[in-house]
């Protein structure tokens, strides 16, 4: 098998990982025929995963919640801890306004997030 093509195969494959995975101690050698099967299921099934059901960049929006979450920061303790204008950050987490880029310079740095999804790129 090359390729998972379809629900059922993915799902007879997992089972197989899972079962591998219980029974195999954790110091199998790579080479071990049950550690090579587990290794070419998982990758067959991960690939089945990643075409099927795939997972976007995350937004600014739902990066800065996720932080704020995190951090366990409300709106007003995100405000005062990045330095910018209350009305601003509802602006941002509501979508109707982007930060301009010395803001975004800022969420980025002080949140640690990924310059790219502060920029939209």
């Amino acid at each position: 098998m090359t390729k998972i093509e379809n629900e059922t195969q993915c799902q007879v494959a997992l089972k197989r990982v899972e079962e591998l995975m219980l029974n195999l101690p954790e110091d199998t050698p790579a080479d071990d025929p049950q550690m090579v099967e587990l290794t070419l299921l998982g990758n067959l099934v991960a690939d089945y995963d990643e075409e099927h059901y795939p997972i976007g960049t995350p937004t600014l929006v739902e990066t800065i919640k996720l932080r704020m979450y995190e951090m366990g920061l409300t709106q007003a303790a995100l405000s005062k801890f990045l330095g910018i204008n209350a009305s601003r950050i509802c602006e941002y987490l509501s979508g109707r306004k982007e930060p301009t880029l010395k803001q975004a310079r800022i969420i980025s740095k002080r949140l640690n997030i990924d310059p790219a999804i502060v920029l939209g790129v």
